[in-house]
């Protein structure tokens, strides 16, 4: 088989989402499967679906287009704000897009008149992430400014937590969000139908002892697709933590000093010689590199170590592990690995259990380097 190549189970995708959609709907929280890390991958979306998720999201319209172009049909979110060059697409594949800046909504709404519809604003709220968000102090104004705009609807607000600064929201920051979805009622009038708490990092707390507030909805990705937490890179209980392989071919495996350094022949002169340590590691090097995936998010097998990577090679110690050239290493990727692996074009994705899926999608899009099985 190509290598280096991605190896996906669908049916531990479809079980992980089945499995958080039941345990969050006991609390009355809904959960938008995000595909934004396989590149909207048609058949991944597929199980996600086919798990129970309310809907998709994705941060890239070319994902969206891609997922639309292999029949998907559900409510797909764009839950980055949508860059004016795609409105017209934005408008056309999604039904909702999270926002924060009002001349862009104003652009939305014009693109939904012209295509005679209207298009459903999710307005995200800045909660302590310090990424994209609204002031708090500032939400009610602008609901109110959203509701006045023609082409499009308020349908919630949303929160980001643990993508910039790795801080999973506190039972204070939930209700506090769930506070702010009553006073925008309060002062503008519509109902606030979805408020989204966040994302895989929000999961100790959604399923904790608390209350969940007005919370409603969350949006999983690496809990999906991984089966961790991102705040803390631990298994979730219940979970599968392997639907996502990365396998890499052995080009080179030789014993090598563990060190060689330089040392002075005659210092006067400022001479060299090399001094090799006579303690012999075995090295081994695999054909893949920082061009095909975050290599400092790679699990290796274990006894084996990482020692470095540069653009096209990992090199690791395998001095307790026999491997040969040409022999394949299953290495496991963290949530960074994995976006990267699936947006390298030279790293081939195969694809197992597409015949366990219900198969809403007869017609998905295979690209020369995605394979079924």
């Amino acid at each position: 088989m190509t290598s280096p190549r991605v190896e996906i189970d669908l049916g531990k995708i479809q079980a992980n989402a089945r499995c958080l959609v039941r345990r969050l709907g006991d609390y009355g929280i809904s959960v938008t499967g995000v595909t934004k890390a396989v590149c909207g991958q048609p058949d991944v979306a597929e199980a996600m679906l086919d798990g129970g998720v309310a809907g998709l999201a994705d941060a890239r319209i070319k994902n969206v287009v891609r997922m639309r172009t292999a029949g998907i049909n559900c409510p797909i979110s764009m839950i980055r704000a949508p860059l004016v060059s795609e409105m017209e697409n934005v408008i056309q594949h999604c039904d909702a897009s999270y926002n924060t800046d009002m001349d862009t909504i104003l652009k939305l709404g014009a693109a939904a008149k012209q295509q005679g519809t209207s298009h459903d604003v999710i307005l995200m709220v800045e909660m302590g992430d310090m990424r994209e968000g609204i002031l708090p102090e500032s939400l009610n104004d602008f609901a109110a400014r959203v509701i006045a705009t023609p082409g499009v609807a308020l349908k919630g607000i949303a929160a980001n937590f643990a993508c910039m600064d790795n801080v999973a929201p506190t039972a204070d920051d939930m209700a506090a969000l769930s506070r702010l979805a009553d006073n925008v009622e309060g002062a503008c009038g519509p109902f606030v139908a979805l408020v989204s708490g966040g994302g895989s990092a929000n999961l100790p707390w959604a399923l904790g002892e608390g209350s969940t507030g007005r919370i409603n909805n969350l949006r999983l990705g690496e809990a999906i697709l991984l089966g961790t937490d991102p705040a803390t890179g631990h298994p979730i209980s219940g979970l599968h933590t392997d639907a996502f392989a990365l396998y890499a071919e052995v080009i080179e495996t030789r014993n090598k000093p563990s060190a060689i350094l330089p040392a002075s022949i005659a210092p006067e002169l400022g001479g060299l010689r090399l001094v090799r340590n006579d303690v012999l590691r075995t090295r081994t090097i695999l054909a893949v590199g920082q061009q095909d995936t975050d290599t400092n998010g790679l699990t290796f097998p274990t006894e084996i170590t990482f020692i470095g990577a540069t653009s096209d090679h990992a090199v690791v110690d395998t001095t307790k592990s026999a491997v040969s050239v040409g022999s394949e290493m299953k290495i496991g990727m963290n949530y960074s690995a994995l976006m990267r692996a699936m947006s390298a074009p030279n790293v081939a994705k195969v694809v197992h259990g597409k015949q366990k899926m219900n198969g809403r999608s007869k017609h998905c899009e295979i690209q020369p380097y995605l394979t079924l099985v």
